[in-house]
């Protein structure tokens, strides 16, 4: 799968007139939506879902989370939902059997931010847009932290030591430059006037091998998600920073400022969602929104999400679809400025 320029007619159209119907079935008269209600496609099979990381990671559990409360919920026709871990090449080997999946609704893949920066940076190469974001469901936090002994106190500190000198400090992210962990904290930099192509940045093949490294004192900084920095705070070992969300979280995160708070007009949110295979059609995109709308206002959904330091939420295609088109384009500036990546 060769990446097609963000112009490219065919797709662009296709894209837009799914949408436009999608969105036609969903403000629809209350007569046709009884009718889909009582009709239209429903599971006959047992599902794939296709989870493009290995076994472990906020990624996997969120996918798990989802296939228990499917079926716990009695949402899929009484069928299994079967997870495939599929790790490697940056998460193409996913997206490829998605791809040989073509117009069948009955596998599924994960939707992440990830991804989006995978694709500008070179590092995945496939296309998103070949691909139907069906929903987004969980808001990340991505976490500055450091060891507790660090001299950084702030953010402002940290800015302040990059400004004068951006090699001074090592910056571990995973899997690889460019991605998600390192945009989080990328982006806030530059906008405080750091000269982020500077930036001496480590990747490692986890976050936790990230924080690993931390402790052993091989680096001075970690940015990751949540649900890996969380834990490790406990022990008193490891300090949480500043937080690239819009705005301060819940439980262990109340406490940890935002880049915001700190002077920094920047934040950086990571989603993860649901994916559907090329050529599935509206009326099984509906069917799964309105699946993975009753999975997102599950308690125990709520309670997997919240306890992983993250925050639960719900977009369905529309809206994903459209945070899809608009992340290409910020991604690639933000990319072009740190100097780590291709383009679309």
């Amino acid at each position: 799968m060769t990446p097609q320029h963000p112009t490219s007619p065919p797709r662009r159209h296709a894209l837009q007139a799914l949408a436009a119907t999608t969105a036609s079935l969903w403000l629809g008269s209350s007569a046709h939506a009884q009718t889909q209600a009582h009709g239209g496609w429903q599971p006959s099979q047992n599902l794939t879902y296709v989870i493009g990381v290995a076994a472990g990671g906020s990624v996997d559990l969120y996918a798990r989370g989802i296939k228990a409360a499917l079926e716990s919920l009695n949402l899929v026709n009484g069928h299994t939902v079967l997870p495939d871990n599929k790790p490697g090449a940056g998460g193409l080997l996913a997206l490829q059997q998605l791809q040989r999946s073509r117009g069948n609704a009955h596998t599924l893949g994960t939707f992440h931010t990830g991804s989006i920066a995978g694709q500008v940076a070179g590092v995945l190469k496939a296309d998103m847009r070949d691909y139907v974001p069906a929903a987004m469901m969980v808001e990340e936090t991505t976490l500055v932290a450091v060891a507790a002994d660090s001299p950084l106190k702030t953010a402002r500190d940290l800015v302040a030591q990059l400004k004068r000198d951006p090699t001074s400090l090592k910056i571990a992210v995973a899997p690889l430059r460019g991605l998600n962990t390192h945009l989080a904290i990328a982006k806030p930099l530059k906008a405080a006037g750091v000269d982020v192509s500077k930036l001496t940045v480590v990747p490692f093949r986890s976050s936790g091998d990230s924080m690993v490294a931390l402790l052993g004192g091989h680096v001075d900084i970690v940015s990751a998600t949540a649900p890996t920095v969380v834990p490790q705070t406990a022990n008193g070992k490891v300090r949480m920073l500043v937080s690239a969300a819009p705005e301060r979280g819940t439980g262990p995160l109340a406490n940890v400022p935002t880049w915001r708070e700190q002077g920094v007009a920047a934040d950086y949110v990571s989603y993860n969602g649901v994916l559907l295979a090329p050529g599935v059609d509206a009326e099984q995109i509906q069917f799964w929104e309105t699946a993975l709308k009753k999975v997102s206002e599950s308690a125990d959904w709520k309670a997997l999400v919240e306890k992983s330091g993250n925050k639960p939420m719900f977009k369905g295609y529309v809206d994903s679809h459209r945070y899809l088109q608009a992340e290409l384009k910020e991604t690639q500036a933000l990319v072009a400025a740190l100097g780590t990546g291709g383009s679309l």
